[in-house]
This record gives structure tokens, sequence and C-alpha cells, in this order.
């Protein structure tokens, strides 16, 4: 298992997940993702750390470069996730767990009873929004333009709900924040100029994801924003290759529904090596190991 800096992708910058079946209690996004890899370890999987550069899928084996160094496989499961776009404020980041999400399935209930704000104006913006009202006392949509980007139906949800209030034309310039976390936020009005400021308790980012399938372009086939399309549960264009997790599925986007596609993804490549012949080319090197097939 190859992977990056950041093992174990949005989880791991989530203080609290409370939507993972197994624990009651809720667990931190850190432990959940260690508690993944030791009992993957358990199993015998092999942790090589590093930034795939460039992959090469048009022959098999297919390969992998992590710099200078070359892996080869019959076959490749792609989890490489979604990355969620941000306003480019200084202080965002550090402020996941405190007060910034971007996910309000993930985080509304910590929300109840407080004012909260969500930048966007499309689907999931709205979705959010709508969401958020079971929990927050007050949710204020903030869009740069003068009208909802989201379908009718959604957008007539969101104009139509008495908890919800707008900012159009309006982006925010900064987060407020103390040591607890979020305080407020300084809004811009784009037509005007005018600045403001808004106190809050939260702030939901909901403009898109960005699927990271750079490395894979003009390789696997995807959709309009860069997800992998997949057929017949995981597979992709490319036989013996196969996709899970974020990096498909623009719908969902939920830890459960990763793992759930991730086990698909992982029977899927073990029938596909199953059926194919045994190949003694393929030598124990870089930690790719002699298989039937």
């Amino acid at each position: 298992m190859i992977h990056g800096l950041q093992p174990g992708g949005q989880l791991t910058t989530t203080t609290a997940v409370d939507n993972y079946p197994g624990f009651p209690e809720g667990i931190d996004g850190p432990d959940l993702m260690e508690n993944m890899r030791l009992q993957a370890e358990r199993f015998g999987t092999k942790f090589v750390e590093g930034e795939v550069t460039k992959v090469d899928l048009q022959e098999r084996p297919f390969r992998i470069w992590l710099g200078e160094d070359l892996y080869r496989c019959l076959s490749l499961i792609i989890s490489t996730g979604a990355s969620p776009k941000l306003l480019g404020l200084g202080n965002e980041e550090s402020l996941y767990g405190r007060g910034v999400s971007v996910c309000a399935t993930c985080d509304g209930f910590f929300f109840r009873d407080r004012e909260v704000v969500v930048v966007g104006g499309g689907d999931t913006a709205v979705e959010e929004a709508v969401f958020l009202t079971r929990f927050a006392k007050k949710v204020t949509i903030i869009h740069r333009r003068d009208s909802l980007r989201a379908t009718p139906v959604l957008a007539d949800r969101a104009l139509g709900n008495k908890a919800i209030s707008f900012k159009w034309d309006s982006a925010i310039t900064e987060i407020i924040n103390d040591e607890q976390g979020v305080t407020g936020i300084r809004i811009k009005n784009l037509k005007t100029g005018k600045t403001s400021e808004l106190t809050c308790d939260g702030v939901f980012i909901a403009i898109g994801h960005l699927p990271n399938t750079a490395l894979f372009v003009d390789q696997l086939e995807m959709d309009d924003e860069g997800h992998l399309l997949t057929k017949n549960g995981t597979e992709t264009n490319i036989s013996g290759v196969f996709a899970a997790g974020d990096v498909q599925d623009l719908q969902f986007r939920q830890a459960v529904t990763a793992a759930g596609t991730g086990c698909m993804a992982a029977i899927q490549a073990e029938r596909f090596l199953d059926d194919l012949p045994y190949d003694p080319t393929l030598s124990c090197k870089k930690g790719i190991c002699k298989v039937k097939g």
C-alpha cells in the first residue's frame, strides 16, 4: 500500500468521527486511521510512504513510479480520495475541528443551538444548509452571486426555510477566532465593496471537492470534474484497475461508504487475479511478489 504524507486523507484532519459504525462514543479521525493501518498490517500489508509521480496503465504489469523507484503490479486499486476546495484564507485549515468544517453530515451535531454559516451556492451548499437547520438555531448562506446555482427544487427548499438567511454577492475575507475556535467572519460585498462582520460559531465550506486524479488523466475515464468513472462496482475502463472512495464517489463522500467501496475493490481485485494465469516473471521486488496472475 503506497500512501502519501497524510495516510488516511481527510479523516486525519477530523477530530471526532461520530458516524462510523462500531464506535458508539465516536472516535478521533487519526485514531480510526491508525486502527485501520494496524489491522491491515496484521494481515501482512506492506506500507510504503511516498508520493506517486507517474503511472503507466497502458501495459501489464502496470508501472508506478515514486520518484526514481519503480513498482509493478497486475492489479491496482486507486483510493487517492478528493480534496475539498478551500477559501484560501490563512487560518481555515488550522481551525478544522474548531469551527471550520467541510462536511455538515459529519459535524453538524456539534453545532446544536448555535449559529453557523455555509459558503457556496450549489447543490452541496444548499443540502448542507438545510441539513444544518436540524441542529443550528440559525444558518446563513454566503454566496458570491445574487442567486443560487443549485437545482430549482433544492434552491426552493432553502429559500423557503425560515431558519436560513442569505448574504448575496458576498465573500468571506477573514475567519475570526479566539483560542477556543471560530467566533465570527468578516464579509465583503463584491458589488459595493462594503465590509461587515457576522457573529457565528461555525463555518461550513461547501464550494466543491477536487478528486485527486491528475495522475490518471488520458488513461482512465473521468467525469467533467475528474472523478473516476466506475461500473459493476469499482471497475474502471482498464481491466484490473479499480477505484474506491471519494475518488469515484461524488454523491455520498462518507467514511463508511469509502470503506465499503474499498472492500468491493479488494474483492474484485482478488477475483481478477485469481482468473489470470500464473506469471513466474514477477519476482519479489519492491514489495510486489509472485502472484497467481
